[in-house]
């Protein structure tokens, strides 16, 4: 399988760029990862970058690794738009205090945009 992952700077994404890795390790995925341009981010894209790096260097996974720039919903939607993917993985969701999953913004247009199957990694 053909995967990409969005990374956007937070602690979801790189739970979602962990999982994905294990995924990968054990059923052998092509994978992509696209770090996201998200300046109000916890991480700054070259951050991501360099920890999306390391994590695959250590995985010893041969995997795409490349930078979107622009708003990160869109950019990333594109971005696989323009690949032959068969699975989009993104972080994010909370739960609101009555159990129900919260989308941000962001995550909330690709799952609505993406022009493939998107896996939501909470």
């Amino acid at each position: 399988m053909n995967v990409l992952v969005g990374l956007g700077g937070s602690d979801e994404s790189i739970k979602t760029l962990r999982q994905t890795i294990d995924r990968t390790q054990t059923v052998g995925d092509d994978l992509t990862v696209a770090v996201l341009e998200k300046p109000e981010a916890k991480r700054s894209q070259d951050e991501m970058y360099e920890q999306a790096d390391t994590l695959l260097t250590e995985a010893d996974i041969d995997a795409e690794l490349v930078r979107l720039e622009g708003d990160p919903g869109s950019a990333l939607v594109d971005y696989a738009e323009q690949g032959e993917f068969d699975q989009l993985a993104i972080g994010g969701g909370t739960l609101s205090p009555m159990g129900k999953i919260q989308l941000g913004p962001i995550t909330e247009f690709v799952l609505l945009n993406s022009p493939t199957t998107v896996k939501l990694v909470r």
